[in-house]
């Protein structure tokens, strides 16, 4: 059946393709675009001091000074903490890509990995606060942070104390050299490291980007208005193509970031022993708690809602 279906989806594709050239080349082009002018400056630098850092064995340096705070709230070890710094900051799928280079190195367990995945990986505020809240005309910005950044923080707290209270426990945090981590670099070599994995990984999201935003042709093709569907396949050129209609489905899809983040975050984490799916029914969680907050902002105050 999987194999009858993968030579449908490529017949179909290959003759929109054919069909529409002009269409799919304008598609492909625009996810390019995107890969080149939004992804590789924004994210390649992260990943090679990222990297970097990680390789070195400098991250708990780094992070010393907060990590009694995230400690009391979280009880995550270091490496947890520097995850959930650089999956708020950073954007997607950097939050993935931190979390799979401590699992390489053996510094986080499997348990404590996924749960970091299920609210460590979120849309950059950069990009949030520089294009989506001006593409959707918002005046207001605390509110539309919170239902970015405070459900997920949120959610994940809630986690920490409801299902995994017992399956990570202090112990499980701590991970050491001499406990079977990998040792640490000098510079050259793990700056080397860093920038031959960032390229790699890079290219790969670059891949997803420019495939997803070609699936555009089907809808485009098939459905009267397939606009509706480009956030759903790919959110940055989605959005471009979406523009400011709708503005609620739009900030409904943002946390889960459409199927090309969920394939570049199954990119990132394979190998790691960590669940695609699992991460994937966290998103739709948090989806629905996100519609929850609307939703009851609208009826508490109408009158400013969506403004």
């Amino acid at each position: 059946m999987k194999k009858i279906s993968g030579i449908c989806f490529f017949v179909v594709m290959t003759c929109c393709i054919l069909t529409h050239s002009s269409l799919s080349l304008a598609y492909a082009a625009l996810g390019l675009e995107l890969w080149y002018e939004k992804m590789v400056p924004v994210l390649l630098p992260f990943m090679i001091l990222s990297g970097t850092l990680i390789r070195m064995g400098l991250v708990n340096s780094l992070i010393r000074p907060v990590q009694p705070l995230f400690e009391k709230i979280f009880r995550l070890s270091r490496p947890g903490t520097y995850v959930i710094l650089m999956g708020f900051l950073c954007g997607f799928p950097m939050g993935a890509r931190t979390i799979a280079d401590f699992r390489d190195r053996q510094e986080l367990s499997v348990t404590e990995g996924q749960y970091l995945l299920s609210f460590c990986n979120n849309l950059g505020p950069v990009y949030f606060l520089g294009f989506v809240l001006p593409l959707l005309h918002r005046e207001s910005i605390l509110p539309y942070l919170f239902g970015m950044y405070g459900i997920p923080l949120g959610y994940g707290i809630l986690l920490r104390y409801t299902v995994y209270r017992r399956k990570i426990s202090m112990s499980q945090t701590i991970f050491t050299v001499s406990a079977g981590g990998t040792p640490v670099m000098p510079l050259l070599e793990a700056l080397d490291e860093a920038v031959y994995a960032a390229g790699r990984n890079i290219l790969q999201l670059g891949g997803y980007m420019i495939f997803f935003n070609l699936l555009n042709l089907l809808p485009g093709i098939f459905l009267p208005d397939g606009r509706v569907c480009a956030p759903l396949l790919e959110i940055s050129g989605g959005l471009s193509i979406l523009g400011d209609r709708w503005p609620l489905y739009t900030l409904l899809l943002l946390p889960a970031g459409g199927l090309c983040c969920l394939a570049q975050t199954g990119s990132c984490i394979r190998n790691t022993g960590l669940s695609l799916t699992g991460y994937f029914f966290h998103k739709l969680f948090l989806t629905g708690l996100t519609a929850l907050y609307y939703l009851g902002w609208f009826l508490l105050r109408p009158d400013t809602f969506l403004r």
